[in-house]
């Protein structure tokens, strides 16, 4: 944990929270999670998209799904973590910590982009709610075809409004 998250704690430490919270907390993981990443794999395989790698180290932010030939990155945004303003919240416990964790990690989500963009990739960003609901592939399959992505000029990142 950051010091600067960590200096919003109590004594530095995360106090009155039970253990098995603790622990639930502790096991969460940033990519492999089964309800969102494998799903859209999945529905990226059923809309017959290839050419694609997962968590590619060279890309900035490590997207969730990158193809190198079109140059688009697509992040699967877990509400809670990026703070979705449908169903996202902060926790009452720690609230103060939490707040500052969220926006640490909505600005982070919005430096990335902006790198990306300066490296001519398109970015599609998509809540984990909307990540359920198979619209998003077809906007994967728009912005694939789009003459701007076979000519190389920059594209807008696109939210997904499923």
């Amino acid at each position: 944990m950051e010091a600067r998250l960590r200096a919003l704690l109590p004594g530095g430490t995360f106090s009155g929270v039970a253990a098995e919270r603790s622990r639930r907390m502790a096991a969460v993981r940033g990519k492999g999670n089964y309800t969102t990443e494998v799903r859209a794999r999945a529905m990226l395989v059923a809309a017959g998209f290839r050419g694609w790698c997962m968590h590619p180290t060279d890309v900035d932010g490590r997207p969730d799904f990158y193809f190198p030939l079109e140059r688009l990155a697509i992040f699967i945004d877990g509400c809670f973590w990026h703070g979705c303003p449908r169903c996202g919240h902060v926790p009452k416990t720690n609230s103060v910590f939490w707040a500052a964790k969220i926006a640490r990690n909505r600005a982070r989500d919005r430096n990335v982009v902006r790198a990306l963009r300066r490296q001519d990739i398109a970015v599609l960003r998509i809540w984990e709610h909307d990540a359920r609901d198979p619209a998003w592939v077809h906007q994967v399959g728009a912005i694939r075809c789009a003459p701007a992505r076979r000519g190389g000029s920059p594209r807008r990142t696109a939210r997904s409004q499923a």
